[in-house]
């Protein structure tokens, strides 16, 4: 079984880094936080009665290839004939099909555009393949190479597509596409009729999807790092890597295999696949319009005289309600992060995302909002976090004077721990509410840059808030920042680091002067790092910003300093308090490093 490579994203990564470490750090100061039912599927087959040279039929071109002797009935066959485009389409999408391999060579999703806000189309005609191939008298045949005649048939829930080509009067290859009204599927239908003669019973033929993925959104370096090929067996996604290049890996008895775009999907199941499905990834380095050649094949044996193989496709946007519709676990091809904080994104946030939007609201507006509920919501474990550095900034007069009292260290900190112990003052009482509130801002640092609901919404400046706003395109790059200047993310930047100040203005860091560094160092790398993330998501934070500060100046007026003092003087009369593991520990650990300290 492959055991694909688990991916690393280096961003992402430090974004969460950067998230803990800020955090950490106000804990010590202040914490910083479509469907017209009405509508018929149709099929559209182009007026040739102008065209200079017409098509000729499939039978023809084959008798054509009969009375040459030096040519066998399935040689690859080259002619002036031209070649000619159809059509299924929905509501929800338009397959295009060519009459050269009877093949799909264009899929458009509907009420979507590329970031250049044209018909957004997952294949290049012209860098893509669909086809089946075998071989006959030591030749490989195909079916991408031969043309095909179409025909087409109609009712009022589904419109259908035969591309065949004729060996003889009964003896053809078809393949048969079929799309239901309002939906994103194709269910296609291969038929290999009499041809016993040419694929004896036995003898293997390959299905092959090749596909160059285009590039269909602003930010390439994103798009290519959650593009790729995915697949889903023993009830677990897994995919292949997208950090460097993997050929003919071998999968056995997938529930589906993705073509998977950063915001969309080209989904192939079956009732069962066949075993050693072939898939390989290969990135397209030297193109700005191409992410990836993807690669799919799957093997079939030919059982007798008839061959049908029956599959789907689905070409479907990746939006979570829209893939759990469809059933298939298909919704985990959306990237709402890892146990803790996909359980968060997927029945908290989306929730609450989805409930505004609803409502009708703009999505700066939803934005907002969701940001405002989350502080409410968070504001009691925030305000316990305020409280304890209250105390520890009332304790801090005592403090100074154990630390010049006692030079030793083992000493100063025993003293320290004792005046903690007799005042009911807990040294992480500000840390420990944070870890609350962490699960919930990594769910968010995952949810934006994946909500498609996002995707070309503009708000205020930004045109699309689920890539960069940029303001300013530099010109040049610049190493770890980037080409461009976005205005969310500076806000974000400037914001953190003012609200940064005020922390500090109240707090002293004597005891840790490198911290001041720190409260400039951290924005610093947030700039470099958010530069290129979605403007919903540097937006949020940057709305975040202002809602701490203001909680901070709520706390203020609330927290009423001779109540803690009174209360912590109450404490030290009462009977003393026996050491906290935590305290025994740190002692035990400052204790054993001054043993290692003295000389032998």
């Amino acid at each position: 079984m492959l055991q694909p490579e688990k991916k690393t994203d280096y961003n992402t990564l430090i974004g969460f880094i950067l998230i803990t470490v800020v955090l950490l750090w106000f804990s010590n100061n202040q914490v910083k936080n479509n469907i017209n039912e009405n509508n018929k599927s149709k099929i559209i087959i182009p007026d040739t009665n102008n065209k200079s040279t017409s098509v000729k039929s499939s039978d023809n071109l084959s008798s054509d290839i009969r009375n040459n002797s030096e040519i066998k009935v399935f040689k690859n066959y080259t002619t002036d004939l031209l070649e000619e485009q159809y059509f299924l389409e929905n509501d929800l999408i338009k397959v295009s099909f060519t009459n050269i391999g009877g093949k799909i060579n264009g899929i458009f999703i509907k009420n979507h555009k590329n970031f250049m806000r044209e018909p957004l189309n997952l294949i290049n005609k012209d860098s893509s393949d669909f086809n089946l191939a075998f071989f006959y008298e030591n030749q490989k045949v195909e079916t991408s190479k031969l043309y095909f005649v179409p025909s087409h048939e109609e009712n009022s829930n589904i419109e259908s597509l035969s591309m065949r080509f004729d060996v003889s009067e009964d003896k053809y290859i078809e393949f048969r596409y079929s799309l239901p009204r309002n939906s994103y599927n194709l269910d296609c239908q291969i038929n290999i009729i009499n041809l016993e003669d040419y694929i004896k019973k036995g003898s293997e033929f390959d299905y092959i999807v090749d596909i160059s993925l285009p590039r269909l959104e602003l930010n390439k370096k994103n798009e290519l790092y959650n593009s790729g090929i995915y697949f889903f067996n023993e009830n677990d996604l897994k995919y292949l890597s997208t950090s460097k290049n993997e050929d003919n890996k071998i999968i056995n008895n997938p529930d589906w295999v993705a073509m998977k775009y950063q915001y969309f999907s080209a989904v192939i199941l079956t009732e069962k696949f066949p075993n050693n499905i072939f898939i390989k990834t290969k990135e397209i380095n030297e193109s700005e319009k191409f992410l990836r050649q993807n690669t799919f094949k799957t093997k079939f044996v030919a059982s007798g005289r008839n061959e049908n193989i029956n599959f789907t496709w689905y070409f479907v946007p990746n939006h979570l309600k829209t893939l759990k519709k469809i059933n298939k676990n298909l919704e985990n091809l959306v990237p709402l992060g890892w146990s803790l904080i996909g359980w968060i994104n997927e029945y908290i946030v989306i929730n609450i995302f989805y409930f505004f939007e609803s409502m009708g609201l703009g999505y700066g507006l939803i934005i907002f909002l969701m940001a405002l509920i989350i502080k409410i919501a968070l504001f009691p474990f925030t305000y316990k976090s305020y409280v304890s550095m209250a105390k520890m900034r009332i304790l801090k007069p005592q403090i100074d004077l154990i630390n010049e009292k006692f030079k030793d260290p083992l000493k100063k900190q025993q003293e320290t721990m004792s005046l903690y112990r007799k005042t009911g003052v807990s040294p992480l009482g500000g840390c420990i509410p944070i870890f609350f509130q962490m699960p919930i801002l990594f769910a968010l640092f995952q949810f934006f840059p994946a909500a498609i609901e996002l995707r070309q919404k503009s708000f205020l400046w930004a045109d699309d808030l689920s890539t960069y706003d940029s303001i300013l395109n530099l010109g040049f790059n610049i190493p770890f920042y980037g080409d461009h200047v976005s205005l969310f993310t500076l806000l974000m930047t400037v914001s953190t680091m003012i609200q940064m100040r005020f922390s500090n203005m109240n707090t002293s860091n004597s005891q840790m002067p490198q911290l001041k560094y720190m409260m400039y160092f951290m924005p610093i790398v947030f700039l470099g790092v958010m530069n290129n993330y979605a403007a919903a998501l540097s937006y949020y934070y940057f709305l975040a910003n202002l809602m701490t500060f203001a909680q901070q100046k709520a706390a203020s007026f609330m927290i009423d300093d001779s109540k803690l003092i009174a209360k912590m003087e109450e404490n030290k009369l009462k009977s003393p308090k026996t050491k906290s593991k935590f305290q025994a520990r740190l002692e035990k650990m400052i204790k054993d490093q001054q043993n290692l300290k003295k000389p032998k």
